[in-house]
């Protein structure tokens, strides 16, 4: 059983790659998350996968409060180790996207069944190049961004994969959204 999300006052929200960044992004720019961007350092969403990096470039600003560092990942065992003198100053929660973010797509053209027959000789992302010419798929931000162009249909896809993959006591996409 996961514990309930409870987030700092200040926010970093550190994505993997181009898809979760797309992903991020319309959620955000649609005011869809539990949080604003104006509660995220920089106002924005960050590509920064190495701690100390994140730490150089991000921590040495003055911070009166925690900080909740939110991480969209395709795997949780990603190592992100923040050293001593922030630890006690970071709250590191990990958004786990589950094979991949491509099943938001494959729950959203309704092939979550179609694909659960071949996932065992089949990865998400080449399942939708091979089943769906038409999207033309590849990982890049504005693909993502063109196929979920209306918010509802990112949020009914996240939804749709919750309901059938169960995510182990992991934080999802779904967690991070506004309950309506």
């Amino acid at each position: 059983m996961k514990k309930a999300m409870k987030l700092a006052k200040f926010k970093a929200c550190i994505c993997e790659g181009a898809a979760e960044r797309a992903i991020m992004d319309i959620l955000l720019e649609n005011e869809l998350l539990i949080f604003s961007k104006s509660e995220l350092i920089d106002d924005d969403i960050i590509r920064c996968r190495d701690a100390k990096e994140f730490e150089s470039r991000y921590l040495r600003k003055v911070f009166d409060d925690q900080i909740s560092v939110i991480r969209i990942l395709d795997r949780e065992k990603e190592n992100f180790k923040i050293s001593k003198p922030y630890k006690d100053k970071i709250d590191i929660v990990n958004i786990v996207t589950s094979p991949e973010i491509e099943m938001l797509i494959i729950c959203s053209e309704d092939k979550y069944e179609e694909f659960c027959k071949v996932k065992s000789k089949m990865s998400p992302s080449t399942f939708c190049k091979q089943n769906m010419p038409k999207l033309k798929y590849d990982k890049k931000y504005e693909t993502i961004k063109a196929y979920f162009s209306t918010p509802e249909k990112l949020v009914n896809a996240i939804m749709l994969y919750h309901q059938k993959h169960q995510s182990s006591g992991q934080y999802t996409l779904l967690d991070l959204l506004k309950k309506n």
